[in-house]
């Protein structure tokens, strides 16, 4: 007996949430529905796909191995749907973007704007994560495209360097070293500094910047978010170093100044990640374009 696509599709969706409840949500069905159709497939397998238990549920051998087989199954389904899009232009479809912070936050709501008015009909979603998060969506065809900071480590994502996130000095206005027409990099880096945490002994990328130049900081505080960074200067805790893109705000309303520090020019490449031979759709090409020519 040939296998139910349908009760293999609800299996695919129990097994990725680790739920019977949570793949019936996202399903928008009926718990009982979810479960008596996997069990459906189970006897038609004639396997036990999978163990209650008090929370979730634990594949079984058996399930394991169908799950592995049904993810490339809908991955492969994604793949005809995304190239017969390209085919038919980009009217209508769907365009799944997924972004670091920095990107999702400061760069991309312009461009998503901008795309949205021009192609009305392609439903757009945006999923801002870690870099990490980002590439395992891309890996889970759950993204068409990923922008992130730093290159992916996967051999089965590709990627290209979009452009380079220029990042800015930062102090609160009226700060001594705003008076200064020669700040010196070393004198900066002397003040107290607010950095980014980056959740493990692994220091900043900001911190990496400066020890390449042979500068080092002593921070004063560790800060989860670029927001909070922001705050921390504009209420006076420190100096600090932050992406351009996401001060424009506070120079306008000059919560924050940008120092200008001499001999020191730090940037990072931002890069576009893909899945190795996955064909792009037409959504995807155009959002690229947009993106383009919002960065230069």
């Amino acid at each position: 007996m040939p296998m139910n696509l349908n009760h293999l599709a609800i299996f695919h969706a129990v097994a990725q949430e680790q739920s019977v409840s949570r793949a019936a949500q996202r399903l928008l069905i009926s718990q009982p529905a979810v479960s008596k159709q996997v069990a459906q497939l189970g006897k038609s397998l004639k396997v036990r796909l999978f163990d209650r238990r008090s929370r979730g549920i634990r594949l079984t051998d058996a399930g394991q191995l169908l799950a592995s087989y049904a993810a490339k199954i809908f991955a492969l389904e994604e793949e005809a749907q995304r190239a017969l899009s390209s085919l038919a232009g980009v009217e209508c479809g769907r365009l799944a973007i997924g972004a670091s912070t920095t990107i999702g936050v400061y760069l991309l709501p312009a461009a998503l704007v901008k795309f949205r008015r021009a192609h009305p009909g392609v439903q757009t979603t945006l999923e801002v994560g870690s870099s990490r998060q980002i590439q395992q969506l891309l890996l889970e065809n759950s993204l068409d495209i990923g922008l992130t900071e730093v290159p992916p480590t996967d051999r089965r994502l590709k990627s290209e360097i979009f452009m380079q996130d220029e990042l800015a000095a930062i102090a609160p206005p009226g700060h001594r070293l705003l008076k200064s027409r020669n700040v010196t990099a070393a004198a900066f880096c002397r003040e107290p500094f607010v950095v980014r945490d980056t959740g493990s002994e692994t220091r900043s990328f900001v911190e990496r910047a400066l020890a390449a130049r042979g500068l080092s900081v002593d921070p004063i505080m560790s800060l989860s978010s670029t927001e909070a960074i922001k705050r921390a200067v504009a209420a006076g805790i420190g100096v600090g170093i932050v992406s351009r893109l996401s001060i424009g705000v506070e120079l306008k309303a000059r919560t924050l100044a940008v120092v200008c520090v001499s001999g020191l020019s730090i940037r990072r490449p931002l890069y576009a990640v893909s899945v190795k031979g996955a064909t792009p759709s037409a959504a995807s090409r155009e959002f690229r374009k947009v993106l383009q020519m919002e960065v230069i």
